[in-house]
């Protein structure tokens, strides 16, 4: 397992995080977007998703064994896709899109784009617990 594409993942959670969100909410002003799913992606879950991605940047420059670090990550990931599936499958995203295309892109990619993260966190689980321990580094 090489740290470098490790490192590399949770840097692209990051920013997928982070930047996803400020971008799509248009900084946090996109009114759509939040009353949408308020109860998900009200101003408070966008800023707790930014936050999220604020624990990926900090376990990417960790030195200890992140096999917890990952497995919360995935399980993190998989309430937001479920959130997603169970949003997508009742509402209808084309009349997001005509209120706002930001909102409806947001819409409709945020739950693959967590489930993409989701195996990797579980891919890293998974390499992890396969490792040896350092007990140097932990």
């Amino acid at each position: 397992m090489s740290s470098s594409v490790i490192k590399a993942g949770f840097i692209a959670a990051a920013v997928a995080n982070i930047s996803g969100v400020l971008l799509f909410s248009k900084g946090l002003t996109n009114t759509v977007l939040m009353e949408t799913d308020p109860v998900v992606m009200s101003s408070f879950g966008l800023i707790m998703i930014m936050v999220w991605g604020l624990a990926y940047l900090a376990a990417a420059f960790t030195q200890a064994n992140l096999k917890w670090f990952a497995a919360a990550f995935a399980v993190e990931k998989l309430v937001y896709v479920i959130c997603w599936l169970t949003w997508i499958s009742s509402h209808s995203l084309s009349d997001v899109y005509q209120q706002d295309l930001f909102a409806g892109i947001f819409y409709g990619i945020y739950g693959v784009n967590d489930a993409a993260f989701m195996l990797f966190f579980v891919w890293v689980y998974l390499k992890s617990a396969k490792a040896p321990v350092d007990t140097a580094r932990t």
